[in-house]
């Protein structure tokens, strides 16, 4: 069970305070432990969460505006699909927290990492509404298509290219009131760090790789 301090952590992490603190715990907990300790597992919530996630990134994309139905369908499957779900968590690094049984540690699936994002939403949701669901998914998920530079994908060729670690990002910083957040990133890789800063935490993961990417090239 964590402990307070994990707590904490956790819901620094997210942006959120949770009233009810068993709900928190169920959102990380996986079958496998839930099986082992006979409680109850995270996948109803994720049951839930996928339905709400569906929903406030179709709701982001009308509003957003300037798409007809068949373009905004294809963006929609593209946010809520498993890897940028993988990708906001460890962007987190929430996966660290996720119980599983002892076997499982070493080897967690993408399946069960971007599952508890899902089980975030509508923890999220059932705690404090779906006001508070969506600056969560607003927050972590990015909403422009890739008509910009993909900058953490141009960070991970330029590693790969040299036989190096991929990038690891952590977020430092959340500032700001919860309807207007500003997320600092630090992005790591081959001795170096960068920090980058925006509106959510993909955004400000992009910057600091951009900012990373631009350090190790003039190392070289």
């Amino acid at each position: 069970m964590p402990s307070n301090k994990e707590f904490l952590s956790i819901e620094k992490k997210i942006g959120y305070t949770f009233r009810d603190k068993d709900l928190l715990m169920t959102c990380f907990t996986h079958s496998s432990y839930a099986g082992e300790r006979n409680v109850e597992s995270n996948e109803r919530l994720e049951f839930l969460g996928d339905a709400l996630l569906g929903f406030l990134v179709a709701d982001a994309l009308y509003r957003a505006g300037g798409e007809d139905e068949g373009e905004m369908t294809a963006r929609r499957i593209n946010f809520v699909s498993a890897k940028p779900l993988e990708e906001a968590v460890r962007a987190l690094g929430l996966e660290k927290y996720l119980l599983v049984s002892g076997s499982m540690r070493d080897n967690l699936g993408k399946k069960a990492i971007s599952s508890l994002f899902e089980a975030l939403v509508a923890g999220i949701y059932l705690d404090g509404g779906i006001e508070a669901a969506r600056k969560f998914v607003v927050a972590n998920l990015v909403f422009v298509e890739d008509k910009e530079p993909n900058h953490k994908g141009e960070l991970q060729e330029f590693l790969q290219g040299r036989h190096l670690s991929r990038a690891t990002y952590e977020v430092v910083r959340r500032e700001g009131d919860d309807n207007a957040p500003r997320f600092t990133v630090s992005a790591s890789a081959a001795g170096k760090r960068a920090q980058g800063t925006g509106k959510s935490v993909r955004e400000a993961e992009k910057q600091a790789a951009k900012e990373l990417l631009r350090s190790l090239k003039k190392g070289e």
